[in-house]
């Protein structure tokens, strides 16, 4: 399995065209460390209640919920995989089903209802709000943005301006040529030279053999890939070119009506993943084994490796794991807006909450 950028879109180009033209349910998020809107805000007696049934030693039973991925299972989804196996949801009084994801994607199963809770980007999160459909934020998996253009070394290709002449391997998206144009800008290099290809769910490491010359991964798993496959790759990361391009990605998301109806079990879900993925952090063998054990179809070297390299990612620097930033939702979306492929203005407080997890 290779793991690139186009994760983002779900499990095909599907998921950006319901992105794009799905209408949604409306109302408004809660914001940052705050009280958050009405429509937001936990429920105080059903927090009270939580919080007697925990001081007396006892979980209530908050029932179940379904989280469902953005891929199949990768180091990406360790910390959930652990929160399962641990019991951390459990005892909390929450039982949780992961499920993969349909060709529609995670976005929109968490929007419809479908599924309580899921794994996103902040790429697709922004589409879905300018299209009002009410997915907010609760975590950030990964504090950074990890992802970048790969291509094998041989192409020399080392900096924005040498994908002049070469070709891009995507799904087809405005975003990939605003991000790519806008890095080669810098340059004073011509996005107008870089020939776009459908790459489709052509294998990385097939497609750069073929008529591909750089595609945009996640270094996590396809580059670590390329490090057990003894190819070099070089690597231009988003992030070393616009500070607006470090967004999240990947996130844990969940409805504004689920955060209205259920907070309980949104505070037990955001609880519970937090200690698995810190676990993954303190632990990354394990925590690979555990990854592993569940999904035992995958190549168990390749997990071992990823998880080493991806488990101080986590929470880099910041505060706690899951921490989010109004500047990195704002400037993102901005970025969006100087390409024209943002036509409104969006509530940012509303795209995101750290009100769910645990104090620092």
């Amino acid at each position: 399995m290779r793991l690139v950028k186009k994760s983002w879109r779900g499990k095909g180009a599907a998921a950006i065209a319901a992105l794009l033209i799905m209408a949604g349910c409306g109302g408004n998020g809660n914001n940052e460390g705050g009280s958050g809107s009405a429509a937001a805000s936990p429920d105080a007696s059903a927090s009270s209640s939580a919080s007697a049934s925990a001081s007396s030693g006892q979980a209530a039973d908050l029932g179940k919920v379904k989280v469902v991925l953005d891929w199949t299972p990768n180091t990406n989804h360790t910390g959930l995989y652990v929160a399962a196996d641990q019991g951390y949801w459990k005892k909390r009084g929450l039982d949780v089903e992961i499920v993969l994801p349909p060709e529609s994607g995670a976005d929109q199963m968490v929007a419809t209802g479908a599924a309580d809770f899921g794994v996103g980007a902040q790429e697709g999160l922004t589409l879905a709000r300018e299209n009002d459909m009410p997915i907010v934020s609760l975590a950030a998996i990964i504090q950074h943005n990890t992802s970048g253009f790969a291509s094998p070394a041989d192409k020399s290709i080392k900096e924005p301006k040498d994908f002049e002449g070469h070709s891009y391997g995507g799904w087809g998206s405005p975003a990939e040529q605003a991000v790519i144009g806008s890095m080669m800008q810098r340059q004073g290099a011509d996005v107008n030279k870089v020939k776009f290809v459908n790459a489709g769910t052509a294998d990385f490491f097939t497609a750069v053999q073929k008529d591909i010359d750089f595609e945009w991964i996640f270094y996590a798993w396809t580059g670590i890939e390329a490090e057990q496959r003894g190819i070099k790759l070089n690597m231009v990361y988003l992030s070393d070119f616009d500070k607006r391009l470090d967004y999240y990605t990947p996130v844990l998301t969940t409805s504004e009506k689920m955060i209205k109806d259920k907070p309980d079990a949104v505070r037990a879900f955001v609880e519970g993943a937090s200690e698995g993925y810190q676990y993954a952090i303190d632990h990354p063998a394990e925590a690979a084994d555990i990854l592993i054990k569940a999904n035992p179809d995958l190549n168990a070297d390749l997990v071992k490796a990823s998880q080493a390299w991806l488990s101080p990612k986590y929470k880099d620097d910041a505060p706690r794991w899951g921490e989010q930033k109004r500047e990195v939702w704002s400037g993102y979306a901005e970025f969006l807006k100087e390409h024209e492929l943002l036509t409104k203005d969006l509530d940012y407080d509303a795209m995101f909450t750290n009100d769910f997890l645990p104090q620092p």
